[in-house]
C-alpha cells in the first residue's frame, strides 16, 4: 500500500470497486487523492492554469461515467491519467487557449506582505514562462516529482514509461529550468529536446 493509500484509507481497487456500488464518497476519495496529480499533467499537456483546471475537471466526470470500463481496478491511476491527458489534448484541438494565470506555487498559510508578495508574484511569472519551454512530458514530470512529491516509479507507473525514462526527462527539465531562472535570464521561444530513454540517477 502506498502512502497516498495509507494516508487516505481504502486502496484504489476498493475504491473504485465501492463507486460502482454507488457509494459517492469512495469516489470523492478518488477525487481528492489525483486532483493534484491530474491537474499536473493537464498542466504538462496545456501549459495553461485555467484550462489545466477545466481539463482536470471534465476528466474526473468521464472517469465517473466510465468507471466500468475500467478492467483493473489495482492500475485505476494509470487509467485514469490516460483520461486527463486525453481530455487535456482534446481541449488544445477544440479551442485556442486563453491567457492564463501564472503557475500557482505553493505559499505559507501566513499573508505575505507587500515585498514577499511582489517577489512571489514575479517568481509564479518567470516560473510559468520557464515551464513553457519544456516538452510536454518533462513538465508532467517536474511538476509530480517537484511539486508533487510523486517518486519516480509512481510517475513512470501512472504515466506508464519506464523509470530511466522518468528520471531522464527529470533530470533535462530541471537543467533547462535553472538555465531559463537564472538571474536576468529570459526565457525564450526554443524548447528543448529529451532523449525517449537514458537512464539517470540524480
Amino acid at each position: 500500500m502506498s502512502k497516498k493509500e495509507e494516508r487516505d484509507g481504502r486502496p484504489d481497487a476498493a475504491l473504485v470497486d465501492a463507486a460502482r456500488d454507488g457509494e459517492a464518497e469512495a469516489f470523492a476519495q478518488l477525487v481528492h487523492r489525483y486532483r493534484r496529480a491530474a491537474y499536473s499533467v493537464a498542466l504538462g499537456v496545456l501549459g495553461r492554469h485555467e484550462d489545466a483546471e477545466d481539463a482536470a475537471q471534465e476528466a474526473f466526470l468521464v472517469a465517473l461515467e466510465r468507471l466500468d470500463e475500467c478492467r483493473d481496478t489495482e492500475r485505476f491511476a494509470g487509467w485514469f491519467m490516460t483520461i486527463v491527458r486525453t481530455r487535456s489534448l482534446n481541449l488544445v484541438r477544440r479551442e485556442s487557449l486563453r491567457e492564463g494565470e501564472p503557475l500557482p506555487l505553493q505559499i505559507g498559510s501566513e499573508e505575505p506582505g507587500p515585498h514577499e508578495a511582489a517577489e512571489k508574484s514575479e517568481l509564479r511569472g518567470r516560473l510559468s514562462a520557464a515551464l513553457v519551454q519544456l516538452t510536454e512530458v518533462q513538465r508532467q514530470v517536474v511538476l509530480l516529482h517537484d511539486m508533487e512529491g510523486w517518486k519516480h516509479r509512481e510517475i513512470a507507473e501512472r504515466l506508464e514509461m519506464p523509470s530511466g525514462t522518468v528520471r531522464s526527462h527529470l533530470h533535462f527539465a530541471r537543467r533547462r529550468l535553472r538555465e531559463l531562472l537564472a538571474p536576468d535570464k529570459e526565457p525564450d521561444n526554443n524548447t528543448c529536446d529529451a532523449p525517449d530513454a537514458e537512464e539517470r540517477t540524480g
